[in-house]
């Protein structure tokens, strides 16, 4: 990460990102304010004091180590099924609405008076949309309005990326502008992103399979969607598709290679670090932001923001006239059944047109753009593109983050009662395969028969909960947790004692917190099912 001299060290930095994310995220959890706001404001203070003055975000950090790493948990956290069923929608705005933002961009960026090539490069830097940002504030939404949002985060950073490596060879004269040439890099790049990301997560199973340690395991969890990302940057093919291919055919077939303690593991370290990267992507953002402002010279600071402003409109107007325009299209020309089931009224297509906030990857990818031509001519108004970028984050950010869950109340979602279903369907499906072989398998293992008989009438009790079974399940977990710590007391008072090693207090300590850890998910099955029982709360 560069601090272009300042004499700030990385671990100053690091230091001052982690205490922001901690400190917002607190606040953030006390206020209700948004948090991607708070740390985007904290960044920007902090990008004022003397030593972050001359602080400048590498394009390279964030598009070859944040970006692959996020991308690869957003696909491993998304419904394959749900992608596949709304494969058409994500691909119409992961493709059709990119290029008609970056067209529209363009148009008000050329007319306010910006060369057409850079105007181009501008459109595509604001093309996409931020997966981080989307997660951040629209978790509320219906699982497949929430996939499609997701997916569509995921693979338009694949679609802006290529065209603005198209405009960024417009502008420093590598090559002349030609509809082919922008058509066969669109197709090479899907095309050879999606070849890789496949072959690298296929390759990877027989892997997966024969690594003995759980431990071992997570490294190759953390070093896969490198692993996708690289051979694809370097055979210049999108590694965004690399990367969320990757994770979508892992994510696929990981439940049958890696094993429960392996995917535990795997789980907690990538929950912390998407959390940790995604917030300091916005704390990096807001230091950013003063630097933008000090390096604007090619045009003054009131004709900038006035684009900015111009800009905004357009990167916001574009999304809401796309979701009340195309999808109508599709409506007449498919008039399917099945397709008519899904249709959505549209005040809930509005929380879709108003998800249309931007991030860290516009930013880095404005700052991708050369300061120098091929035959060494300056680009003209790059910095103001990296100014405008950066103050359309700032918009979006403020002015759709905050009022998105408001959106998405008024919009009245219907509960998903899919999901519900499905869940039901699972827990029976997997109690009656458990019952029928539980007889063979106690026979085999040497079980004594009253055991057997237990564990049945509990799998039994799982699926079709007696009145007041519930409610006894739960004192015996408040049981259970009190007896644990009353061991846990103990065990310190004998550690204390100097009776114990620490090594030994360690020890001990993994196999009770792993205990609490599944009388803690027990809870959550407990208040579900605790309705059923007891019609008063229901």
């Amino acid at each position: 990460m560069n601090t272009n001299g300042t004499g700030v060290e990385s671990l100053e930095l690091i230091v001052v990102v982690a205490v922001g994310v901690l400190a917002m995220g607190w606040l953030s959890r006390r206020t209700g304010l948004s948090e991607p706001l708070l740390l985007l404001g904290v960044g920007c203070l902090v990008g004022l004091t003397p030593p972050f003055a001359g602080f400048a975000l590498s394009p390279d950090v964030v598009l070859f180590l944040f970006l692959p790493a996020l991308l690869y948990w957003e696909a491993l956290t998304s419904s394959v099924r749900e992608i596949r069923n709304n494969f058409r929608s994500i691909a119409l705005q992961a493709t059709g609405l990119v290029l008609a933002t970056a067209v529209a961009v363009a148009a008000v960026a050329h007319a306010l008076g910006y060369s057409l090539p850079i105007a181009f490069v501008l459109g595509a830097v604001l093309a996409p949309t931020d997966a981080a940002a989307v997660a951040a504030v629209a978790k509320a939404m219906p699982r497949r309005i929430l996939t499609v949002l997701r997916a569509e985060s995921l693979l338009n950073d694949g679609t802006a990326l290529v065209l603005l490596a198209v405009t960024i060879e417009v502008v420093t004269d590598e090559r002349p502008f030609s509809w082919s040439g922008t058509a066969l890099a669109f197709v090479e790049s899907y095309a050879g992103g999606i070849v890789i990301g496949s072959a690298i997560a296929l390759l990877l199973i027989p892997v997966r399979r024969r690594l003995p340690e759980t431990l071992l395991h997570s490294v190759l969890s953390v070093a896969t969607p490198f692993l996708a990302y690289l051979p694809a940057e370097l055979l210049h093919v999108s590694g965004v598709l690399a990367v969320v291919t990757c994770g979508l055919v892992t994510t696929r077939f990981g439940p049958r290679v890696i094993g429960s303690d392996a995917r535990i593991q795997a789980i907690a370290f990538w929950e912390v670090a998407s959390y940790l990267l995604n917030s300091a992507l916005f704390i990096l953002v807001g230091i950013q932001l003063p630097a933008a402002v000090r390096a604007l010279t090619s045009v003054s600071l009131a004709q900038a923001a006035i684009a900015a402003c111009a800009v905004s409109v357009a990167v916001i107007g574009t999304r809401l006239l796309w979701f009340y325009s195309v999808p109508y299209l599709v409506r007449f020309l498919d008039r399917r059944p099945q397709q008519r089931d899904r249709r959505i009224t549209a005040p809930q297509r509005l929380p879709l047109a108003w998800a249309g906030m931007r991030g860290a990857i516009s930013l880095a990818a404005a700052l991708t753009v050369p300061a120098v031509t091929a035959e060494g001519h300056v680009v003209e108004q790059r910095d103001a593109v990296v100014f405008i970028t950066a103050v359309v984050i700032v918009v979006t950010l403020t002015f759709l983050g905050p009022t998105l869950p408001t959106v998405v109340r008024r919009a009245r979602f219907p509960e998903d009662e899919v999901k519900t279903a499905e869940l039901t369907l699972a827990r029976c499906h997997m109690s009656s395969a458990a019952l029928r072989a539980l007889p063979e398998l106690a026979r085999r293992l040497g079980v004594p028969e009253a055991a057997a008989l237990r564990m049945a009438q509990d799998i039994e009790d799982r699926r079709a909960p007696a009145p007041g079974a519930t409610r006894r399940r739960e004192s015996m977990r408040r049981l259970e947790l009190a007896l644990l710590q009353v061991e846990r007391d103990t065990l310190r008072d004998l550690r204390d004692a100097g009776r114990i090693d620490d090594i030994v207090l360690r020890t001990v300590q993994e196999v009770l917190d792993v205990e609490e850890v599944r009388l803690g998910r027990k809870a959550h099955h407990a208040t579900a099912e605790s309705s059923q029982d007891d019609p008063a709360r229901s």
